[in-house]
């Protein structure tokens, strides 16, 4: 999950620079490409891993049939492994991809200002695109978190097994939606 959510931020960063000419594509080279797909791996490893060394827990997840992180302890260990993986695993993703995405669609304003015609109608396909696909990561990841977070900080018992499945199986199915938003919403591809 936090694979999928990292590789959403690089793509949409990867895709501002691309778009706003700070690097430029190249079919031939797939270093940069490499390089996102490393970074979000050792990203993700990097807050997956604490658990095993003894920062919070991994223990079965809703009905018991997947696992994740203890999100029912309420000890201290816990609740602050939760409380950084909210902030650096979904409150930091989603500022990067809102930033990237408002920064080109300034650029893509700007360079629709200039031509007239077809801007207008690349800009409004590029903002509808732009606002599926955060409306889409909210859709996907925020039942998740906010059901992690009623678990972690709220009364015990609150959230049941059954209650935590459709959350989970939204979350674990984001990185299907972006690619097929991506491809419907651009005659590019």
């Amino acid at each position: 999950g936090i694979v999928s959510l990292i590789s959403l931020a690089v793509l949409s960063y990867e895709r501002y620079c691309t778009m706003t000419g700070m690097t430029e594509a190249d079919t031939r080279n797939y270093k940069k490409t490499w390089t996102g797909i490393v970074l979000s791996w050792l990203y993700s490893l990097a807050w997956t891993a604490p658990p095993l060394f003894g920062w919070s827990s991994y223990g079965p997840e809703g009905p018991g049939t997947t696992c994740s992180v203890n999100w029912h302890s309420k000890d201290i260990n816990n609740a602050s492994y939760i409380l950084c993986l909210f902030i650096f695993c979904l409150v930091i993703p989603f500022v990067i991809i809102v930033y990237s995405y408002g920064k080109l669609l300034c650029a893509i304003r700007q360079v629709s200002g200039i031509s007239k015609g077809t801007g207008r109608s690349q800009e409004q396909r590029v903002l509808i695109m732009v606002v599926v696909m955060v409306i889409c990561f909210l859709l996907c990841w925020l039942p998740y978190a906010t059901v992690a977070l009623i678990a972690t900080f709220g009364k015990p018992g609150l959230i049941t097994p059954a209650a935590s499945i459709i959350p989970s199986i939204l979350a674990k199915s984001s990185t299907v939606y972006n690619p097929i938003i991506y491809i419907f919403l651009n005659k590019q591809v």
